[in-house]
Formats: structure tokens, sequence, C-alpha cells
């Protein structure tokens, strides 16, 4: 676990609430995305890479054209990297289809076309960070590990911290050490997936939706995020 005195952390019983409360909302409110309807480590990889700073609605018809043209590891291992990175347009950000390309290369000259399941081997991989290696670990194999994107640092700033600069550097240790704390043992795909969907649609960085948001009763930020007014 990342560096936070365990006395920082959310009791228990905070914590089974947090995950109960967000867990309902989830199964009531998540969205319904092609890449939450399968465990293909490498069709996650693509969904990750490609939502890295692009919207939800742009990313839908990319994705589907690219694993139709790529359709595993060792399709886009063979590829031309030119035409690699002509079927990325126009997600733009371009660097990312060429770290795919190197991924895909080296998942089939070293681990025989699969991606591999362990976090440290993960992590060397250029182009897979803390966040992607959790989101690979929990959404394709069922493994309890913590995310920590944009919207997720967001929601756990807002609701257990309250106070400081959500973009420091010791404050995003103190968020990724919550992160790991609330992940559940069981529904650990509902509960990441339930977390990113919470901040993209409720807990948003403008007018967030206080009014209908589950969390209010728990949230140390609620007192000064007004419905209908910036954060």
């Amino acid at each position: 676990m990342r560096s936070m005195p365990a006395s920082s952390l959310p009791k228990p019983p905070v914590r089974q609430r947090f995950r109960r409360t967000l867990l309902t909302w989830y199964r009531a409110n998540g969205r319904d995305l092609p890449w939450r309807r399968t465990a293909d480590p490498y069709h996650i990889l693509v969904s990750e890479v490609m939502l890295q700073q692009t919207q939800v609605d742009r990313v839908l018809p990319k994705y589907h054209e690219w694993l139709e043209r790529y359709p595993s590891l060792e399709a886009l291992a063979t590829a031309d990297e030119g035409d690699v990175t002509s079927t990325w347009r126009p997600l733009g950000y371009n660097i990312r289809p060429r770290r795919l390309h190197a991924i895909a290369r080296e998942s089939v000259e070293r681990y025989g076309g699969e991606l591999p399941s362990d976090e440290a081997t993960l992590l060397s991989f250029k182009g897979i960070g803390a966040y992607t290696a959790g989101a690979i670990r929990s959404f394709a194999f069922g493994q309890r590990a913590a995310i920590l994107d944009t919207n997720v640092a967001r929601v756990l700033f807002r609701v257990f911290v309250g106070r400081g600069d959500p973009k420091a550097h010791a404050m995003r240790k103190q968020l990724w050490a919550l992160s790991e704390a609330l992940v559940p043992h069981k529904h650990v795909f509902d509960f990441n997936q339930g977390l990113m969907d919470f901040g993209a649609t409720v807990c948003v960085a403008r007018k967030p939706k206080c009014t209908a948001c589950p969390m209010t009763r728990m949230c140390r930020s609620f007192s000064k995020l007004s419905p209908g007014r910036e954060s």
C-alpha cells in the first residue's frame, strides 16, 4: 500500500458504507459501455489507452474500428506502424497508438501474445502506468487493484479530504492510499467502474450534481459545493 498513516484512512465502517453506496448507485446508473462486456486484457488495454484525455463519445466508434482491424495483440504487433497511427486518427495525442503498438510487440516477443496479470510486469511496459495497470488487473483479471484517474481522484478528494491542493504530489499519494484502502475484496470490477462513472456523471469538475448525490452525508466538501456552482 502507498504510504499513508492508518489513522488518516477512513474507519472500516465508513469504508463499508462508501462501498455499499457506490455499488448500489452504479448498479442503477452505470453506463453500458462495450469494454465493460469483456474481460479480454487486450480489449481493456485498448479502451483505457483510448480514454486517456478523450471523451467516451469520441472513443466508442474508434474502439470498434480498432478491434475490427487489430483483433488481437498478435494482429497489432505485425501491423505497419504507419497504418496503426492512421487508424488511430482523429483521436489525437498520437504517442498513444505507437505505445500500444510497442506493447503488442513486446507482449508477443516476451509473453506469448498475452498481457501479464501481475503489477510489476505490467508497469515494466512503456506506456502502462499505475492507473492503467490497476485497470487491467481489476477489469480483466478480477484482482483487488486500485485505480486513480482524474474522475476517481476528484471523488475521493471531495468525499474524504475536502481541503488542500488535490493536484499536489503529497495529496496524490494520499488519494492513491485512499483508493487502495477502499477497493473491496469482492465486486472489484463494479466498484472501480462505479468510481469512474460517478466522477464522470455526478461528481463532475464543474457544477457537481450534489442534489442527486448519495454521498452527501459523508462528503467533506458538500458544504462548499452548492448545487449549480463550480467547485
